[in-house]
């Protein structure tokens, strides 16, 4: 049993990433795309005060600019394209990147925040 007494220690790797309640990792985490529900339907976790700010929105921008823009560096480079080529294609791959990221990073920060007890007073509890 984990301390909070909901079963085994739920990794916040597992939870945040399959944006699931970071204490019993089966409730849905959020309520729509990235709208946190007030509470886990499964333990009754409230995770109203869940809030992971601008930290995800951040680490999508590094982690996309990391990749796409040395392949599109590369790309230009190798192809020597029209500029509306890459008008064309960048575009949408930075958007789809996006939106595929943002939802798994926040509750991948969610879920840290509440392993190890983060909140803006250092004592409050998400229970």
């Amino acid at each position: 049993m984990s301390e909070s007494g909901y079963g085994p220690r739920v990794s916040p790797f597992s939870a945040g990433l399959a944006c699931k309640c970071p204490r019993c990792g089966r409730g849905p985490l959020f309520d729509g795309f990235l709208t946190v529900a007030e509470r886990c339907s499964a333990c009754g976790l409230n995770l109203g005060k869940a809030d992971s700010a601008d930290g995800p929105a951040v680490f999508v921008i590094f982690i996309l600019g990391f990749l796409l823009v040395p392949l599109a560096l590369l790309f230009e480079a190798w192809v020597e394209p029209p500029l509306w080529l890459h008008v064309v294609i960048w575009p949408p791959l930075i958007l789809a990147g996006s939106l595929a990221l943002l939802r798994p990073t926040k509750g991948l920060m969610i879920a840290l925040q509440y392993h190890h007890k983060a909140s803006e007073s250092g004592t409050e509890s998400y229970d």
